[in-house]
C-alpha cells in the first residue's frame, strides 16, 4: 500500500501596521553591503515593497502573544521603511505585507534569517544590461535609468554599450565563457561580424588579455592622438560624416576613427589647399606627403636664403617680452613651482619669442624656379615646410653656352642664358600629380613614364596570378625549388635550421582595390582553405610529417608547388639599394627577369586570369596620349580617331569600352617578348566601335551628305 506524501503548509500573509513591527534581534546580517538603507527607502518610495517581509509573533514570559510581532528576515526593508516614517512620507500604522510563521515552529528563526539571505540568487550581470535596454526602448531615458537606479549615467552608458556587443558573445559570457573585462574590450567596435571573427582568433590562445582584443578590434582604424587627426582636426572630420567611436570603460585619448579612407582623403585636400598658397612663391615642385622616409632630400642641394629683418614695431615687442619674461622669473626665483596663470604667461611669451625666432626666409626668384619644397605633417600635427631643394636634374650647368652673334647682321643666334620664366609649380601627393578633377593636362605628343604607384598596383596583379600559374604547375615549382636550393648549396650558406630552404610569403602592401575579387586570389584562396582543411595542423609536428610522408606522388607536388607559390615575387619597387630592406636595380631587373621566366614556363595569360583596362585599374590614371596609344594597340588607328577629340575622363570611358576583350595588357603586365598589338588590330573597325550619341558631338538636325550616306563608318571616324 502507498504512502501518502504529507502535503506541507504554507505560512499566510497579511497586512500589520509598521508599529507593531520590530527588528529581530536573530537577524543574520550585521555588515553593511550593497545598496545602502536610503537608496532603498527611494526605491520603495518610487516602486512599493516589492518583496514582504517575514515576521514571527513576539510571545510573553507566559508564552502568550504580546501583539508585537519581530522581523527575523527583511531587516533591511524594514530599516527603509522606518527611514520613510521618520521623514513623514509613511504613516506609523501604515499596513507592510508580511508573512507571518507559527511562533511554535520548530524552524529556529536565526535559520529562516540566513536562508533568506544565502538563497537570493543575484541577478546575471547580461540580464541586467538587457533590462536597461528594455527601459531605453520602451522610452526612459539613460539619466532616467540612472537616477531610477540611484547610479551614475555613465554607469548606465557602460551597460547598454555592453548590451550592444554581439548576441553570441553575449551567450558565451552568460555562460561564463568569457570575462566581464573581455566582454568590455569589445566595445570599442561596433562591427558584430568583426568581433566574432576576432574571437575565434583569440578564444584558443594565450593571448586573449583585453588590451589584445582591442589591439585587433581597432587595426583598421585611427587613433584620435594620430597625427593626422590633429591636421583635420576631429570636428573637420564629424562634419564631412566620420564617427568616432570612444571606449567607455577605459581611457581611450580620445577614441578611434571608423573611416581612414575620409581621413586620408580630408588630409590631401587639406594639404594642396597648403600646396597652392605655397606654389605662389615661385616654386618649380612641391611634395606632398604625411610623412617623408628619412633621407628624402638625399643627394639635393638645399638653397640658402636670407631671413627677413624686424620691422621695428615687431623688435619693441620681442625686448618686451623678454623683460617681462625676465621679470615673471626674477620674481617667482625662490618659489618651489610657479603659480596656474604665471606658468601659462610665461608659456605664451616662450612661444611668441620663438615665432620671432623662427624668421620667413628670402630667396633668389631665379634659384626659387629650379628648386622645390617638401610639405608634410610634424610629429605634432602641424603643417612642416621645408623650402628650397634642388634636384640634381634641374642644376644649372656649370659653364653656360657662349653667346653666338651673327658678324654680318648683329643678329643673336644663341644666347649664352636661358632667359627665365615662371611656370606654375608642380604639385605632387605620393609621387603622383595632385591635380583636381576640373584641371585638363596639357600633355602634348610626349609619353610619360607610367605612375609608380599604378605599375606597383599591376604588378601586384601579375605577382598574384604568377603565384597560382606556378601553385598549378608542380613540375616547374620543383624545378624553381630546386633552382633554389642549388644556388644555396653552392653558394654561400648561412647558418641556422637543419634546412635553409624556405618560403617567405610577399606581402602585397600597395594593391587595386579590386585584387582580392580576381580570379587568381580566389583560386588561391579556395586552394588553401582546402588544403587546410585536410592537413592535421592541430596534432603536432610528428604527425604533421607522418601525414606529409604518407600522402600519394601527385598530391606531395601539388601541396609542395600550393605552399611554394606564396614566396612568388613579381613586384615592382623604387630601387634604393641605400636602404636596409631596399634593392638594387640590377636586383629589380633581375626579379623582374625570373618573373618573365616563370610566366613563360607556366603559360600565365594575364588575359585569361581576368585582367582588364578599366577605368579604375588603369585608362584613368594615366596620360590621354597613353589612353590613345593602349587604344592603338589593342583595336585599331580608327579607334583613336573616334576618340582623339574628347576630354580626359570621356576617352577613358569610352577607351575602356573599346578595349574590352581585345586581349589588350598595358608594359608591366607583358612579357619580355610580347608583341604589340597594333598588326592583330581591326584596321576596319566594328559596330562596336560607334561612340554613344552624348559623346559623338553630332546633332539630330543635322543632314548626312551624299558620300556620308554611302560610308557611314567613313563619317563616324571624321569626326
Amino acid at each position: 500500500m502507498a504512502t501518502a506524501v504529507q502535503k506541507i503548509t504554507l505560512s499566510s500573509s497579511r497586512d500589520i501596521p509598521f508599529n507593531k513591527l520590530v527588528l529581530s534581534q536573530s537577524n543574520v546580517r550585521r555588515v553593511k553591503a550593497g545598496v545602502s538603507v536610503d537608496e532603498l527607502a527611494e526605491s520603495i518610495a518610487r516602486r512599493g515593497l516589492i518583496q514582504s517581509l517575514h515576521v514571527r509573533p513576539v510571545m510573553g514570559e507566559d508564552g502568550t502573544e504580546t501583539g508585537m510581532v519581530e522581523v527575523p528576515a527583511g531587516g533591511r526593508r524594514f530599516r527603509a521603511l522606518e527611514v520613510l516614517v521618520k521623514q513623514k512620507r509613511l504613516a506609523q500604522t501604515a499596513p507592510v505585507p508580511c508573512i507571518v510563521s507559527d511562533a511554535t515552529d520548530d524552524v529556529l528563526i536565526d535559520e529562516v534569517s540566513l536562508a533568506e539571505n544565502i538563497e537570493r540568487a543575484p541577478l546575471h550581470p547580461v540580464d541586467q544590461f538587457r533590462a536597461f535596454q528594455a527601459m531605453r526602448e520602451k522610452g526612459m531615458t539613460e539619466e532616467a535609468i540612472a537616477a531610477a537606479f540611484f547610479v551614475d549615467a555613465k554607469v548606465v552608458k557602460q551597460r547598454l554599450r555592453l548590451v550592444s556587443v554581439a548576441p553570441a558573445l553575449l551567450e558565451i559570457y552568460a555562460e561564463d565563457g568569457m570575462t566581464l573585462e573581455q566582454l568590455m574590450a569589445f566595445t570599442i567596435s561596433s562591427d558584430h561580424e568583426r568581433q566574432v571573427q576576432v574571437w575565434e582568433a583569440v578564444k584558443d590562445s594565450w593571448s586573449k588579455e583585453p588590451y589584445n582584443i582591442r589591439r585587433l578590434l581597432t587595426e583598421t582604424t585611427v587613433r584620435a592622438s594620430d597625427k593626422r587627426v590633429t591636421f583635420v582636426g576631429i570636428e573637420a572630420y564629424e562634419a564631412a560624416g566620420g564617427y568616432v567611436l570612444r571606449d567607455l570603460f577605459q581611457q581611450d585619448d580620445g577614441g578611434w576613427l571608423q573611416d581612414p579612407v575620409l581621413l586620408d582623403r580630408l588630409v590631401n585636400e587639406k594639404l594642396k589647399a597648403e600646396a597652392e598658397i605655397i606654389a605662389a612663391e615661385g616654386w618649380k615642385w612641391i611634395e606632398l606627403a604625411v610623412s617623408f622616409p628619412y633621407s628624402h632630400a638625399y643627394g639635393m642641394r638645399q638653397l640658402i636664403g636670407t631671413t627677413v629683418d624686424l620691422t621695428e614695431d615687431e623688435r619693441a615687442t620681442r625686448e618686451a617680452l623678454r623683460d617681462e619674461y625676465d621679470r615673471l622669473e626674477a620674481e617667482y626665483a625662490q618659489a618651489e613651482e610657479y603659480p596656474d596663470e604665471v606658468d601659462a604667461r610665461m608659456g605664451e611669451i616662450e612661444k611668441t619669442l620663438g615665432a620671432f625666432e623662427m624668421r620667413p626666409m628670402i630667396y633668389d626668384p631665379a634659384q626659387m624656379a629650379r628648386a622645390g619644397v617638401f610639405v608634410s605633417l610634424d610629429v605634432d600635427g602641424t603643417l612642416l615646410i621645408e623650402r628650397g631643394y634642388v634636384r640634381a636634374e634641374d642644376e644649372a650647368p656649370l659653364e653656360p653656352e657662349p653667346e653666338i652673334v651673327d658678324p654680318e647682321t648683329g643678329e643673336v643666334l644663341q644666347r649664352g642664358e636661358p632667359e627665365t620664366y615662371h611656370q606654375r609649380a608642380v604639385i605632387s601627393l605620393g609621387g603622383e600629380p595632385a591635380t583636381s578633377p576640373e584641371e585638363e593636362e596639357d600633355e602634348g605628343e610626349a609619353i610619360k613614364p607610367l605612375p609608380e604607384r599604378l605599375v606597383i598596383e599591376l604588378t601586384a596583379h601579375r605577382t598574384l596570378a604568377l603565384r597560382d600559374a606556378v601553385a598549378n604547375s608542380p613540375r616547374i615549382a620543383m624545378t624553381a625549388l630546386l633552382h633554389r636550393l642549388v644556388l644555396d648549396c653552392f653558394g654561400i650558406r648561412s647558418s641556422g635550421n637543419a634546412l635553409q630552404a624556405r618560403v617567405s610569403e610577399v606581402h602585397l602592401s600597395v594593391q587595386a582595390p579590386d585584387l582580392g575579387d580576381s580570379i587568381p586570389a580566389q583560386a588561391i584562396d579556395e586552394r588553401h582553405a582546402a588544403w587546410r582543411a585536410d592537413i592535421p595542423l592541430d596534432d603536432g609536428d610528428d604527425r604533421l610529417w607522418d601525414w606529409l610522408h604518407d600522402l600519394d606522388e601527385a598530391s606531395r607536388q601539388a601541396l609542395l608547388a600550393h605552399c611554394l607559390s606564396f614566396g612568388v615575387n613579381a613586384l615592382y619597387e623604387r630601387p634604393n639599394p641605400y636602404s636596409g630592406n631596399g634593392i638594387s636595380q640590377h636586383g629589380l631587373d633581375r626579379r623582374l627577369h625570373e618573373a618573365d621566366r616563370l610566366a613563360r614556363m607556366t603559360g600565365l595569360d594575364l588575359v585569361e586570369t581576368g585582367w582588364k583596362p578599366t577605368v579604375a585599374n588603369y585608362l584613368g590614371r594615366v596620360t590621354k596620349v597613353r589612353i590613345l596609344d593602349a587604344v592603338r594597340e589593342g583595336v585599331g588607328d580608327q579607334a583613336v580617331e573616334l576618340i582623339g577629340h574628347l576630354k580626359k575622363g570621356e576617352m577613358a570611358t569610352e577607351a575602356e569600352r573599346l578595349l574590352a576583350g581585345s586581349g589588350w595588357l598595358p608594359e608591366p603586365l607583358r612579357m619580355e617578348d610580347h608583341e604589340a598589338f597594333a598588326d592583330s588590330a581591326d584596321a576596319d573597325g566594328s559596330e562596336a566601335n560607334a561612340l554613344p550619341d552624348f559623346l559623338s558631338g553630332d546633332s539630330e538636325d543635322e543632314e548626312p551628305s551624299e558620300d556620308e550616306e554611302q560610308n557611314p563608318g567613313h563619317r563616324i571616324a571624321a569626326e
